[in-house]
């Protein structure tokens, strides 16, 4: 596994590739984050805004008996205040994906990611031991890649591209992307073409034949 620093994607050999495939290697999907499901499920938008409207109407009411313009600039100043802040993450999601390239081969996942100092992972599929897809309601989903061996990324090298409150031995992470599911199947696919002569566990039991075990689980965010 290797990290390339890089500042501008005018020097990628392909878009979200540090070079040209090699021989034998070829593209298998390539897709962003959906930056509307980065704010909602990442940045947490949704839920913020319920919780300044909570706050609005607590301070409405504490405010309630004062004079009109005693009552009105605090509450227009908080307004202006979560509005500001609601902005800000929807840029911030909106430039995470708009910054972010994943690329599945069938020899390996490249992460293209950061909005001012781009990085770019490479990560051999047979490096991967397990990988895990969390669906979300409007069929985008993330898939979380669980690194075999000692190698490891820093959390913050990856974020907000890794597993949610894996912090000790953080995961990279497709974020909020389309199809979910479907992307997941391609890479298990890819993964057994990587592994041939793998066994892959599933559970206690060794089954030299099945795919790459998908773990369709939910973790918290």
């Amino acid at each position: 596994m290797n990290i390339n620093p890089h500042h501008e994607h005018e020097f990628e050999a392909a878009p979200g590739l540090p070079e040209a495939l090699p021989a034998g290697e070829r593209l298998l999907w390539q897709g962003s984050p959906d930056w509307k499901s980065l704010a909602v499920h990442v940045f947490h938008v949704r839920t913020l805004a319920v919780y300044f409207g909570v706050m609005m109407v607590l301070q409405t009411l504490y405010l309630l008996g004062e004079p009109q313009p005693r009552l009105l600039v605090p509450l227009a100043t908080s307004l202006v205040l979560s509005l500001t802040a609601l902005a800000v993450l929807a840029w911030l999601a909106w430039m995470t994906a708009r910054t972010a390239l994943y690329t599945l081969t069938n020899k390996r996942m490249v992460m293209r990611i950061g909005i001012v100092l781009t990085l770019t992972f490479n990560l051999p599929l047979r490096m991967v031991a397990a990988a895990s897809v969390k669906p979300l309601k409007n069929g985008s989903g993330d898939i979380a890649l669980k690194l075999a061996g000692d190698d490891h990324i820093a959390w913050l090298n990856l974020w907000p591209h890794a597993k949610p409150w894996a912090l000790k031995n953080p995961e990279p992470c497709l974020r909020c992307i389309a199809d979910a599911v479907r992307v997941g199947e391609r890479l298990a696919l890819a993964w057994r073409e990587a592994n041939p002569h793998v066994p892959v566990m599933l559970g206690d039991i060794i089954d030299t034949s099945a795919d790459m075990d998908m773990n369709q689980g939910a973790y918290s965010t």
